[in-house]
């Protein structure tokens, strides 16, 4: 996953399983539904449905759920042992704790199969299925969708807010493992050596990865892992516009993150 952190530099974000995956694409698609949500046109709204059905996808994993709540738990335990820590601001990890256990109390009261409601909307579902077929929602295949796309866009807005705002919790346990999760790596300053960086984990737990460049490199990293070994092959955009691999040495950012 890339994530643009600033002005200057862009991270790339490489998960090591498949938790941490869907974690990561969720947080990319309530991104994405944000901006579309935020903004006023039907083609905007219209995004910004597709997206929800995203969401829908990736969200109905079984074991979601169960895995969020474990996983929060786990850390608010840890947490806890950080109390009366001189070295640790009380103040900010009890905002922690308590951010956790919001969200946990939340995420535990969603009942039923995540999305549920959205399954039994007979409308919305037919929706869902045209728009696996290229151009399948034109007025003449949906035209009650067509008149949905052209009421007020208040109206619309109201509706998209219904139907992803019980999805949140979801958004805000996976936020926070994912947040805690980039704040347990250290960055370190590597130099990949004509584009070529391995590191062997010799037995370390890695949940994730992250590359951080500077915006204006035009190295792009490729990256393959298991659990013993990390490959990195940084590649640049030919005249083809296509990658291809680099053989300049690359000074870059490297993170190593497990919760």
């Amino acid at each position: 996953m890339l994530r643009a952190t600033g002005a200057t530099v862009i991270t790339y974000e490489y998960p090591f399983n498949e938790r941490i995956r869907t974690l990561l694409r969720l947080e990319d698609l309530f991104d994405r539904a944000r901006f579309f949500l935020a903004r006023q046109d039907a083609l905007d709204h219209h995004a910004a449905l597709l997206t929800l059905f995203e969401i829908l996808e990736v969200a109905s994993r079984a074991d979601l759920k169960s895995d969020l709540l474990q996983e929060l738990e786990r850390q608010k335990q840890v947490l806890l042992s950080f109390r009366n820590n001189p070295e640790i601001s009380e103040e900010v990890l009890n905002q922690v704790i308590s951010d956790i256990e919001q969200a946990s109390s939340a995420l535990f009261n969603m009942t039923g199969k995540i999305g549920q409601y959205l399954r039994e909307n007979e409308w919305l579902m037919s929706i869902k299925q045209r728009t696996g077929i290229p151009g399948g929602v034109c007025e003449f295949d949906l035209p009650s969708y067509h008149y949905w796309l052209h009421r007020d866009s208040g109206s619309r807005a109201f509706d998209l807010h219904g139907w992803i705002n019980p999805l949140y919790p979801v958004r805000d346990a996976s936020a926070i493992v994912l947040r805690l999760l980039r704040e347990s790596g250290k960055p370190s300053r590597i130099v990949a050596q004509q584009g070529i960086y391995q590191q062997m984990l010799g037995g370390r737990v890695v949940q994730m990865v992250g590359i951080c460049l500077p915006r204006s490199s035009e190295f792009i990293p490729e990256i393959s892992a298991n659990k013993y070994a990390l490959n990195i092959r940084f590649a640049v955009f030919g005249d083809d516009v296509r990658p291809h691999t680099s053989t300049a040495n690359v000074e870059f950012e490297l993170t190593l993150c497990n919760l």
